[in-house]
């Protein structure tokens, strides 16, 4: 748990990170950030789109943030030292990985905000994919809040950013969404698992740009427009 004792490298990155968006992205445009609780442990899921998210999410939050990535950034040099840094801990896709998610479990009991990708890649046509079940997992097991994160603009960032030239980089936008919890459920099965991870999407799809929202689209459209009628529907 690497996490636990690296708080003095973690920032020393962190503001390493913020030189690298200030160069190398237009922005980052952040809203939301008074929608982050200021103590206590949370769980912040967000899109994916490039291999730079894991950095430039941490890099606009003022709180300290413990990433679950997949274990292919763990093996790449320079890249595994930074993750390192930051108190990053891998989780392997290939299967249900019980270590990473007690690692997660840890993160979040211990008061710190836990970052997680649940589409479990980047998304290579910008689209939001399913999700799988671990945070909705995470967030049962612990009772703590999710903060849907969405991210634009990192899809057309380069990777690594040192290959490209400074001041010219694309737009970045990082919404940040009011604080939620999974529908109650009396057992966690696979199904009330799936039915939380499917809403967890929804509210990260409902932050971002339709063109973005990919498999949510539709679902954010049916929502939109309930809302919209129980407010014609209150009332004077």
């Amino acid at each position: 748990m690497i996490w636990r004792i690296v708080p003095i490298s973690y920032w020393a990155v962190v503001w390493f990170i913020r030189l690298c968006l200030f160069l190398y992205v237009r922005g980052p445009k952040v809203e939301g950030l008074e929608n982050v609780p200021k103590t206590g442990g949370a769980i912040l899921v967000s899109n994916h789109l490039n291999n730079a998210d894991p950095c430039v999410i941490p890099g606009v939050f003022k709180r300290r943030i413990i990433t679950m990535a997949k274990k292919e950034m763990f093996k790449w040099p320079g890249i595994n030292l930074l993750f390192r840094a930051i108190g990053a801990f891998p989780v392997d896709r290939q299967g249900a990985d019980i270590a990473a998610l007690r690692e997660a479990q840890h993160v979040v009991t211990d008061g710190l905000l836990l970052l997680m990708f649940p589409e479990g890649t980047r998304s290579r046509d910008c689209q939001l994919h399913r999700g799988f079940p671990g945070t909705a997992l995470v967030a049962y097991r612990t009772g703590a809040p999710i903060i849907p994160v969405a991210i634009t603009g990192t899809e057309n960032l380069p990777w690594p950013w040192l290959f490209v030239r400074p001041f010219i980089g694309p737009r970045v936008t990082v919404r940040i969404g009011k604080p939620f919890y999974p529908p109650k459920a009396e057992r966690i099965t696979s199904q009330a698992a799936k039915d939380a991870t499917d809403e967890i999407m929804l509210h990260v799809a409902e932050l971002l740009p339709e063109s973005y929202r990919g498999e949510y689209r539709e679902a954010v459209t049916r929502r939109q427009a309930e809302n919209a009628g129980l407010k014609e529907a209150k009332p004077v």
